[in-house]
């Protein structure tokens, strides 16, 4: 039904919070499988991957990555971002009614200092969800992630995500 796909950049800690989150997805049967690419990574995030039943890839094509995904969707997120409770049963019932892309609520437990909200965001900071038709329509070859959602017109998910720079924050603390 779903596959997440992540680009770690060897951030082994934050990729282990985001996977964290996702058991819940699996168990209920939404999670269908989960896809790490890692260029920098160490044997660590391998590992990780590994015990998650995750797909490794060092090198790749976001081509052939999207083409290989066995979920209709596709779930783009940044390691470390953390889908709050109740994302579950929002993504299945959003699942059987929509087609649109489509992007979590910042989570309102979370919120940057007033004058930091303001400026450049990562693109995935509240994850992308396209379903795998449009995925495979937008993936070139050589293209990041984030390249995904430029230009994307993308609906709001009533479910929450932590973006990674919380766990970021919280790991530098």
């Amino acid at each position: 039904m779903l596959t997440i796909i992540m680009e770690c950049q060897d951030n082994e800690a934050e990729a282990a919070h985001t996977l964290s989150a996702l058991v819940v997805g699996a168990v209920e049967g939404l999670v269908s499988d989960v896809v790490i690419l890692d260029e920098s990574a160490g044997e660590g995030i391998q590992a990780l991957a590994d015990a998650a039943g995750a797909r490794f890839h060092r090198k790749w094509d976001i081509r052939e990555v999207v083409n290989s995904a066995r979920g209709n969707w596709i779930l783009l997120l940044e390691p470390g971002a953390r889908l709050q409770p109740g994302w579950v049963e929002d993504l299945l019932e959003y699942l059987s009614l929509g087609r649109d892309p489509a992007c979590f609520t910042p989570s309102k437990t979370f919120r940057k200092p007033l004058l930091r909200r303001f400026g450049r965001r990562p693109p995935l900071e509240n994850g992308l969800l396209l379903t795998k038709l449009e995925a495979k329509a937008r993936a070139r070859s050589g293209m990041a992630l984030g390249d995904f959602a430029k230009g994307v017109k993308k609906r709001k998910l009533r479910a929450e995500i932590a973006p990674a720079w919380v766990a970021n924050g919280l790991r530098r603390a």
